[in-house]
């Protein structure tokens, strides 16, 4: 029988259209950069209004090894944000800060290697996404987000339809486009603001600020570190591939995709935007879902980018052997060699 599929000729133009802004080794770099971000900005929709954050501090714990605060701040208006900010005892203060972000998972205590749920548990020990164990160890401060449409900010309407869904991406990001905003968009936002409650932590040095995470939370780290030069370094993991290599070759979550961007940009030209800040991007070699032939296409052109914007020596590749999961230790030993905090390190 005849296939008869829609998806044919979409990929078909993704595979042999270029995109109007992708990066050439030719072109006056500035002003292509320049041309880069207001695009990216236009297509990330509109943002929050901004509001006062708001922060309450609900609980202080001392953990032994660390200091634990649970708080939640305003992004926008009726939009609350919890998170936890961990800060490690034994080092120098004020530290520097790693925001790490949990992907498709049942949420944010995933970082902090709290099993809730059944499952967590192998979530956690499979695939090294207790994000904020790993980081106070390295001598950093945590801050653990819950992105919008996982764990506590999962959407109310979608679980009418879906009782047991792990995460709650399809509607809000569906209402997100209707009003000209994307959920991506949205994500950076609360992440900026996060940085900006930051401040009133001492502990805290906001001039070193990373951002880390899997999967849907690489893809909100990459992007935070295009909007927010604040963000000095960027991990992002399981998430930086072609589009062509995740999103046109296997059915992703609504909250992967910013309208329109295809016809401009690849994932991989975006870099020019975190250049010359640090870039270390994380894979897996078994990755089913952003597959590893599209990572490596991306990460030619963001070394490519990188040796226009004369830092060549600014952005690093990270394989591992199995799938979609974050690599620790390979991962946080280039970090450490490539950031220049290891003053701080436990």
């Amino acid at each position: 029988m005849k296939n008869y599929s829609v998806d044919i000729g979409h990929e078909k133009i993704m595979a042999t259209r270029c995109p109007e802004l992708s990066f050439w080794e030719e072109l006056e770099y500035e002003a292509w950069r320049n041309e880069v971000k207001e695009k990216l900005i236009e297509l990330l929709g509109d943002m929050p209004e901004r509001v006062e954050a708001n922060l309450c501090v609900e609980e202080e714990k001392d953990r032994g090894d660390f200091m634990e605060y649970r708080m939640i701040f305003s992004s926008e208006e009726e939009v609350e944000v919890p998170c936890h900010l961990w800060i490690p005892k034994a080092v120098k203060k004020p530290c520097p800060v790693v925001i790490c972000l949990q992907g498709h998972s049942t949420g944010m205590h995933i970082s902090m290697g709290r099993a809730i749920y059944p499952g967590d548990d192998e979530l956690i020990s499979g695939g090294d996404r207790d994000f904020a164990r790993q980081i106070v160890k390295e001598g950093y401060a945590a801050l653990v987000l819950e992105q919008r449409g996982f764990g506590s900010r999962k959407s109310e309407r979608e679980l009418r339809v879906r009782p047991d869904a792990a995460c709650t991406c399809a509607h809000p990001a569906m209402i997100a486009m209707l009003m000209g905003r994307t959920l991506i968009g949205e994500r950076v936002w609360d992440i900026s603001r996060a940085i900006d409650i930051l401040e009133n932590f001492s502990g805290i040095d906001t001039e070193r600020v990373a951002v880390m995470g899997n999967s849907g939370g690489g893809t909100a780290a990459y992007y935070a570190a295009c909007m927010d030069e604040r963000i000095k370094i960027a991990m992002p993991s399981c998430a930086v591939c072609t589009y062509k290599g995740f999103i046109t070759a296997k059915r992703h979550c609504p909250c992967n995709y910013i309208p329109g961007i295809a016809k401009y940009l690849d994932m991989g030209d975006l870099a020019c935007l975190i250049a010359p800040r640090k870039l270390i991007v994380v894979a897996g070699e078994l990755d089913n879902g952003f597959f590893i032939d599209g990572v490596r296409e991306a990460y030619e052109t963001i070394e490519k980018i990188y040796a226009k914007a004369g830092v060549p020596e600014a952005c690093r590749l990270v394989v591992g052997s199995e799938g979609h999961r974050f690599y620790a230790e390979p991962s946080w030993k280039i970090f450490k060699d490539m950031s220049g905090w290891e003053e701080n390190c436990g």
